[in-house]
């Protein structure tokens, strides 16, 4: 008997040993006893019989999945890295790393799929009988040439009009076993008419063809609007034509439909898309057509990075800086950091770019670990967006914006331009109070005001997702007064309704952009001109192209001016960049205006008159001096219940193991509450653990985390361990 470790999906940091009657390779899926249940789990390693102990004890594995790894050499690497790195279940981390389906124990090689062929009657048919139907056409055009997987073609033309083909007899749906084979980029590749880059990109692009089949991590800094994307078209080219694949993280969902058409534009072929919209079906298809290496670009969210691939070439990570690509439960690994990690073990180029580059990353630029390019200037001649503080002081406002700002508002509304309404709230108002006693409507589970939804005529905690009818009186003292505090989306979008009747708006954030295609709809409707007031919260700053709005406004960023999270002012400087970023893009001069009670604060003076450049750079000398990330390593240790007394006793514990008495490395600081105490009725501390290096804080937190797995109330409290945490809440 063979005796083999294999990583099983529980929360348990160690492998287990089982036996097989022969060796099986690493990476391979297999179905094994753990207690009363069955699990799949994956092979890591062989194990020899002089270290396994109790032999007898030790279980068969029950059945192999697999006859071909499912992981492979470069993934499994990466895992060991990510449960090394992340101190985490090793289990959980494989398991993390393969689609749901094949974690359920389903079949890694491909079904059928449903397939569109042209009919004879569709070769036949003449242009003229689908003229008023260009979709159509399109469609039947494509499959002339070759059949259409049915979702595909469904996405690229429209399900109606497929629909409508197949009812003609124009087109037939068949089930088909597919066959992957890797994409001749030779023959099929088409890249289409490629813009003359400036001198800044011509330099950038150069660099990045000069990087190929070896492991060099870039920095692409460019302003907003300089044509970051079209560098990343312009260096990808000649990878693909070398039959090399492109992996490309973006932080959104929401930028997934453009960046998707821009590269397919640009080189006719099929793109594959991976995020959490998608069925369990629709990832594995991708991921099997990755692995073969039909799929010369994946475009994904945070957990592409997990995609197998034939022949990998370079990785790129869209909009670097964005807190989306830090996992914040589970496994709680940075999709930047592990990007780094496959692309030494690949050996390939990794580019990281953004306008407004995460701290960690400038300072590696600056001191040279990091190849730096930089694009200072708007790309097509288009000029900075010129920014400017409005000072709310003493003046009337009106649905949460002053008088001022509605003289600039209404003066771009005559031009017929569009304006960027930016409210970092959604909801009707961020709080309901009695106008008579005070008192505020509070969710009882997390010590929090309700949140006002007045369309649904509802209060909703944004922490917990609890709801209840907006109430009629006071609880305290049984006033019917009851008022809005402060504002939020819905109450600007009503608002603007009075203040600009003759002007059509659009409100966008996470109530109004359910459903599928439902945010790519509303922005192609924006770029249309079918709007001329936009209103919405973050998702309308992330990397979108709006060519014709020209102005944007900012509503209270002053929240962030004294938060007690260090990160704040650089979460701040990147919004307010970014936000600025969607203004003046094409012809037409921007401006963007905030619109706060602290116009004299440092932080918006530098900002505002120096660019997020200079914000950072000095920002990182302030960091250096406090002795904050990036020159230290951080990690914090979390802990939740329902008894505040058990986690800080809990934390207290803990505390004492990781610092022994006389200890002084690595520094630990707490118990202390987390930003949000209490959330779900739950009680939150947090242990802040430091060090200027890494080494010695890891191997710190190794040897302690059995001594804290046996603590009495280790197994009465929910705790998690954060590396490098990103966030304080």
């Amino acid at each position: 008997m063979v005796f083999i470790q294999v990583a099983v999906p529980v929360p348990i940091r160690q492998l287990f040993t089982y036996q097989h009657a022969v060796a099986l390779p690493s990476g391979v899926r297999v179905a094994v006893p753990f207690g009363p249940r069955s699990l799949i789990g994956v092979v890591v390693a062989q194990q020899n019989e002089a270290d396994v102990e109790n032999i007898n004890k030790i279980k068969p594995i029950e059945k192999v999945i697999d006859d071909t790894p499912v992981i492979d050499g470069v993934l499994m690497k990466m895992a060991q890295w990510l449960w090394q790195y992340y101190h985490h279940a090793p289990g959980e981390v494989l398991h993390a790393m393969l689609p749901v389906l094949l974690r359920k124990g389903e079949s890694a090689q491909p079904s059928k799929q449903a397939y569109l062929f042209a009919t004879e009657d569709g070769y036949m048919c003449e242009q003229a009988k689908l003229q008023r139907a260009p979709k159509q056409l399109a469609c039947l055009d494509a499959l002339k040439k070759s059949p259409m997987i049915a979702t595909e073609a469904r996405k690229a033309f429209s399900p109606t009009g497929v629909k409508a083909l197949i009812e003609k007899g124009l087109v037939e749906m068949k089930e088909v076993m597919p066959s992957f084979t890797p994409f001749d980029y030779v023959s099929h590749l088409k890249v289409s008419a490629t813009p003359v880059p400036d001198k800044e990109q011509a330099v950038a692009i150069a660099a990045l063809n000069q990087q190929h089949h070896r492991f060099v991590i870039s920095l692409l800094e460019g302003v907003t609007g300089s044509g970051k994307t079209e560098v990343y078209l312009q260096a990808i080219a000649p990878l693909l034509a070398a039959k090399q694949q492109v992996l490309i993280l973006v932080p959104e969902i929401g930028l997934t439909p453009q960046t998707v058409a821009r590269f397919e534009k640009r080189f006719s072929i099929a793109v594959g898309v991976l995020h959490s919209q998608l069925t369990d079906s629709a990832r594995l298809l991708v991921w099997q057509r990755a692995k073969a290496g039909e799929l010369g670009i994946i475009i994904g969210t945070r957990s592409a990075i997990f995609t197998p691939f034939k022949a990998l070439g370079m990785i790129i990570v869209d909009e670097e800086h964005d807190e989306s690509f830090k996992q914040q439960d589970g496994l709680r690994y940075h999709a930047r950091d592990l990007a780094a990690v496959r692309a030494k073990e690949e050996n390939i180029p990794l580019l990281l770019g953004s306008a407004t580059p995460a701290l960690e990353t400038l300072n590696n630029a600056l001191s040279g670990r990091y190849t730096h390019l930089q694009l200072t200037q708007r790309a097509g001649g288009a000029q900075r967006t010129q920014q400017h503080l409005l000072d709310a002081r003493d003046q009337p406002v009106h649905y949460g914006i002053t008088e001022g700002m509605l003289t600039l508002m209404r003066q771009h509304v005559n031009a017929g331009n569009q304006i960027l309404v930016f409210v970092n709230r959604r909801g009707y108002a961020p709080a309901m109070l009695c106008h008579h006693c005070g008192e505020t409507v509070t969710c009882k589970r997390c010590d929090k005001p309700y949140t006002v939804h007045k369309s649904q005529n509802r209060l909703q905690c944004h922490h917990c997702a609890a709801t209840r009818a907006i109430p009629r009186h006071c609880e305290v003292c049984h006033s019917t007064e009851l008022v809005t505090a402060g504002t939020g989306t819905e109450q600007v979008e009503k608002g603007l309704e009075t203040l600009f009747p003759d002007a059509k708006q659009v409100r966008i954030d996470s109530d109004t952009i359910r459903g599928k295609d439902k945010l790519h709809t509303t922005l192609d409707a924006i770029n249309n001109r079918e709007y001329q007031l936009l209103v919405g919260t973050q998702i309308l700053s992330k990397g979108h192209h709006f060519p014709h709005v020209t102005l944007v406004v900012v509503l209270d960023c002053d929240g962030a001016l004294f938060s007690a999270d260090f990160r704040a002012a650089e979460k701040l400087a990147q919004l307010v960049t970014q936000l600025a970023g969607r203004a003046g893009r094409a012809s037409k001069p921007g401006e963007m205006w905030l619109q706060t009670h602290n116009p004299h604060h440092p932080l918006l003076q530098d900002l505002v008159n120096n660019g997020y450049a200079h914000f950072a750079r000095h920002a990182l000398m302030e960091r250096k001096a406090a002795g904050l990330p990036p020159y230290i390593s951080q990690i914090v240790i979390r802990a939740e219940a329902t008894d505040s007394a058990l986690v800080f006793r809990f934390l207290q514990q803990c505390k004492h193991i990781l610092m022994p008495s006389g200890s002084t490395s690595p520094s630990v600081a707490g118990p202390f509450p987390c930003l949000m105490e209490k959330r779900q009725g739950r009680y939150r501390f947090m242990l802040v653990c430091s060090n200027e290096k890494r080494g010695p804080l890891h191997h710190g937190l190794r040897v302690a985390l059995p001594y804290m797995q046996a603590l009495p109330d280790a197994a009465k409290v929910r705790w998690s361990v954060d590396i490098d945490p990103t966030d304080f809440s």
